[in-house]
């Protein structure tokens, strides 16, 4: 008899509604969070002695290998990566300014907008702003014939207007009309 109330309870509050909203948030701020971050992200590759894997210490030799490690600056910014902007670079449609703005803003745009949607911050706005720039970024993938990422790009544009039309049901938030 509980459960059958519960069910009541769940179906005239929208509850399945809210969890899918929260999911798909949760899922997109995530993306738009950690796709900004690696902006910030190379590799730089470091000399390490090779490990003896029966004792775990050095070689004996003094044998030295390459390894990649992978890690994050300022410094290291590049909103679209090189072979990219090469692309860009040939490309009569996209004026040279808008490319190099866009190069600027992408990343922290990201960010900002996966943080104030991971929060709730005016929630409606974060999305429609995730929106435009996966809009844009589809955009410029089309001008260079990127066709796998924007079949990638369509899917989260189709995810962003699934959660602006289950907002409505997003019960953790601030600035409730945004």
């Amino acid at each position: 008899m509980n459960d059958t109330n519960e069910n009541k309870c769940c179906a005239s509050s929208n509850c399945d509604f809210t969890l899918a909203f929260w999911v798909l948030r949760g899922w997109l701020a995530l993306r738009a969070i950690i796709t900004g971050v690696e902006k910030y992200g190379t590799y730089k590759t470091v000399s390490r002695p090779l490990i003896d894997p029966s004792t775990g210490l050095p070689d004996a030799s003094g044998v030295m290998h390459n390894v990649s490690i992978k890690y994050y600056s300022l410094a290291n910014y590049s909103g679209i990566p090189g072979p990219l902007k090469e692309k860009f670079a040939n490309e009569p449609l996209l004026p040279h300014f808008a490319a190099n703005l866009f190069d600027h803003i992408l990343g922290p745009a990201l960010i900002v907008s996966g943080v104030l949607l991971l929060v709730g911050f005016a929630t409606r706005l974060s999305l429609f702003i995730q929106g435009l720039i996966y809009i844009a970024l589809t955009f410029g993938l089309i001008l260079i014939h990127e066709d796998a990422g924007i079949s990638w790009l369509g899917i989260h544009v189709g995810l962003v207007a699934l959660a602006l039309t289950l907002v409505k049901y997003n019960k953790l938030t601030l600035l409730k009309k945004w």
